[in-house]
């Protein structure tokens, strides 16, 4: 009776400790999911000085909300990733550190969102906005906040085009007939918002091409003076997503949104909130200073 007794509350302990576990399983998961992510060390530079190469960042998703993939046995539907997104709690707002997945993943002609890919870059234009560069300032029509890193910015509109090579001297559109930007004059360029019509030319439908193919998976095209989705004439577009623009705080050499292009809302997985651990890539050694700094 005794070995019976011993025998049952053993199980009952290990019923308990399995039941503990589990829960805490679903309560790491729940959070993973719907709170928070850690995303493993940055390798560039591209954010500094607000973020260094090998700081480690967690994210909230909880700003603009937790995403989740339509079918997790199959991320992509008619060759493109599907999403849903859950209401957060606010909104991305300008100078917001987001950590996103990259819209292209080899074809710089189509937007193809690369789950493998994280970036890390600051948010300077939000969807209605209209973003510019005037002598390497970054600008926003009928804002006066600071965006990104203005120091970087005032460097920047010291320095002329022979200090940069080509490759990071000129940006998107690469079209040097009708947009000639470049890193230090760039724009004005009118960023997309859900549910926003825009009306098209043979001329501006090169700024828009990847994310009105992007939404509709029809080709854009110019032909004989008019532009075409598919086989059908249109003069206007009507937006489904949101769009961003995204720029890195050292702008001397970033990989950003002056070249790719804006980046749709379903690409961002949250708001980088902090570094919880920092690590120097050359030495190896910690940086304690930066462990659990607020972004």
């Amino acid at each position: 009776m005794k070995i019976q007794r011993k025998i049952k509350k053993i199980l009952k302990e290990l019923r308990f400790y399995a039941i503990l576990l589990i829960a805490a399983i679903l309560f790491a998961t729940a959070l993973r999911v719907f709170i928070f992510t850690s995303i493993i060390k940055i390798p560039s530079a591209s954010m500094d000085p607000a973020v260094l190469a090998g700081d480690y960042i967690i994210a909230n998703k909880q700003i603009p909300g937790p995403r989740f993939y339509r079918d997790i046995r199959n991320f992509r539907i008619d060759g493109k990733v599907q999403t849903k997104r859950l209401n957060g709690i606010r909104k991305v707002r300008r100078n917001d550190i987001l950590v996103f997945n990259f819209p292209y993943s080899g074809n710089w002609d189509k937007i193809d969102m690369d789950l493998n890919v994280y970036y890390l870059k600051r948010c300077v234009a939000l969807p209605g906005d209209t973003f510019s560069i005037e002598n390497g300032i970054y600008r926003v029509k009928n804002c006066q906040d600071s965006l990104g890193c203005i120091f970087r910015q005032r460097e920047l509109a010291q320095k002329s085009q022979t200090d940069f090579p080509d490759v990071i001297w000129k940006c998107f559109p690469f079209d040097t007939v009708h947009y000639q930007w470049n890193i230090k004059d760039f724009g004005p360029f009118y960023i997309p918002a859900s549910g926003a019509t825009l009306s098209l030319d043979t001329l501006n439908c090169s700024l828009y091409k990847n994310l009105i193919e992007y939404e509709t998976g029809k080709k854009l095209s110019v032909q004989d003076g008019s532009v075409f989705l598919d086989d059908g004439q249109i003069n206007n577009y009507t937006f489904k997503l949101n769009y961003y623009f995204m720029a890195g705080d050292y702008i001397h050499d970033s990989r950003d949104s002056r070249y790719w292009g804006l980046l749709p809302e379903d690409c961002i997985i949250g708001k980088a909130v902090i570094i919880w651990k920092s690590k120097d890539m050359e030495t190896g050694e910690y940086r304690w200073r930066r462990f659990f700094r607020i972004l």
